[in-house]
């Protein structure tokens, strides 16, 4: 299903206003670890948001996914007071994991295996 021209731009504003929320509340940063809102995604008619959270470094991101959600209450409070001049009614976010920098980590270490498996060839050759 296509978005509409509406989505895609209260799509960034919340990206962009929610990533702002995270630094302030000091989530962007925990564990030592980095999360970041990698996409927002709204039904159309703008009154829910799914917002995707890439959580990079952090051993235990079920815990840290299940921290965000007990702070959804505060972070849509700060997040009305920052859009309540763009939009008509405040969209319930939801979150929910980004997997894809760890599919992209576990592709890159499969490429590499299969490299090294190509270069321990019996014949000793190497590809070029």
């Amino acid at each position: 299903m296509n978005e509409t021209k509406r989505q895609k731009q209260v799509s960034r504003l919340l990206q962009e206003e929610i990533s702002d929320i995270f630094k302030r509340l000091g989530l962007n940063i925990l564990e030592g670890g980095m999360i970041t809102i990698t996409s927002v995604q709204l039904t159309p008619d703008l009154l829910e948001a799914r917002v995707y959270l890439s959580i990079f470094n952090i051993p235990d991101k079920s815990r840290i996914l299940e921290l965000v959600r007990e702070k959804k209450h505060e972070i849509k409070k700060q997040l009305a007071a920052r859009v309540r001049n763009q939009l008509r009614r405040i969209p319930e976010p939801e979150y929910f994991l980004d997997e894809t920098l760890d599919y992209v980590f576990k592709m890159e270490a499969l490429f590499k295996k299969i490299r090294q498996d190509e270069g321990h060839e019996p014949d000793g050759s190497s590809p070029s």
